[in-house]
């Protein structure tokens, strides 16, 4: 193995975009025993981005695990994205990160320095979460993969969910989209390297200032937005809330070369499973396909998608902007859920 090693040239898949579809993974759990624990307050049976335990009456668990196959050739960026997206999901509940342990598989010949440059990447991401990397567990495998278990804490009074949103409620998105095509193209060399680096820097930054945002506010659903894509879990949050989302494509940011990209059919395989799992209960109105790919499209560490009181709408966009969330987007709305689509495109 060459010491310039090319990370994405040794995997099928490339990050969140690996994850079992959300409709076949539902058919694997289907039938699996939920054991009830009254301090198991959010558990697998609830689609949701963490585990939450109660360890008392002003404590609880919030845990999760996440990790996946390379997403950029270089180490120590790979590092740092697959750290960013595995905290992604406390934050998305809006817990604390306190603990991490490495999930690392490499293959036998790669390089020392390879390996050590991953490793350096999510101590990295993880500390500057204010968390720590307490070890972890490695193997040899064909294909590299990275990712952590984290622990985070938070008031058992104070979880978020993706099960709460509510009629009249208005919808933030933190993140633009488009990772996944542009990261597929860049594969075949047809990304725009300015393109690509910019959705790069996008995926390294936590989801700590937005979740820092929401505290003091009216939120009454959260989830972050990765290998289902945008309308993959935000059909997981009507469906789970009661609610319908209208969503605005054109307030949604979407990269203009990933549209360029998607309008050429450079897609992942992720979007067509999206796709797939979803659309029977999204109504397009006559958007344009690319667009619509775009919002099927798999995301890697993607922004939070964000349901909060209308009456606190314009404080959360300040308090976004104040914490450094400046590609926030106020994208859409719930209304009650009567029949037909769960989500409205316009």
């Amino acid at each position: 193995m060459e010491p310039d090693i090319k990370l994405t040239k040794l995997a099928d898949c490339a990050g969140c975009g690996a994850k079992v579809g959300a409709g076949v993974l539902a058919q694997l759990l289907e039938g699996l025993p939920v054991h009830r624990d009254p301090a198991l307050l959010i558990g697998f049976d609830k689609s949701d981005d963490a585990a939450v335990y109660r360890l008392s009456d002003n404590l609880a668990l919030v845990q999760t695990v996440d990790f996946f196959p390379p997403i950029a050739d270089d180490p120590y960026l790979f590092g740092q994205i697959a750290a960013a997206n595995a905290l992604s999901d406390i934050y998305a509940m809006g817990g604390d990160p306190k603990l991490a342990l490495n999930l690392l598989c490499v293959p036998k010949d790669m390089p020392d320095s390879a390996v050590h440059d991953i490793l350096r990447g999510g101590y990295d991401k993880v500390y500057e979460a204010g968390a720590v990397i307490a070890g972890g567990h490695s193997i040899h495998d064909a294909e590299p993969k990275y990712g952590l278990c984290v622990t985070g804490l938070i008031h058992p009074d104070r979880v978020l969910s993706n099960a709460g949103a509510q009629a009249g409620d208005v919808l933030f998105l933190t993140k633009p989209l488009g990772a996944g095509i542009l990261t597929t193209a860049a594969k075949a060399d047809l990304c725009p390297a300015d393109a690509l680096a910019a959705a790069y820097s996008r995926m390294t930054v936590l989801n700590k200032g937005a979740r820092d945002a929401m505290q003091g506010l009216r939120v009454h659903a959260c989830t972050d937005v990765t290998g289902f894509g945008l309308l993959g879990h935000a059909l997981e949050l009507a469906q789970t809330s009661g609610v319908q989302l209208t969503l605005h494509t054109s307030a949604i940011a979407i990269p203009p070369e990933a549209l360029a990209l998607a309008r050429m059919g450079l897609l992942p395989e992720g979007m067509y499973r999206n796709r797939r799992f979803a659309e029977h209960a999204v109504a397009a109105e006559q958007i344009e396909l690319a667009v619509q790919d775009a919002l099927y499209d798999p995301q890697t560490s993607g922004g939070l998608l964000i349901a909060v009181d209308p009456a606190d709408a314009d404080a959360l966009a300040a308090a976004l902007a104040q914490n450094a969330v400046p590609c926030a987007q106020r994208i859409g709305t719930a209304q009650q859920y009567a029949q037909g689509a769960h989500i409205i495109l316009r």
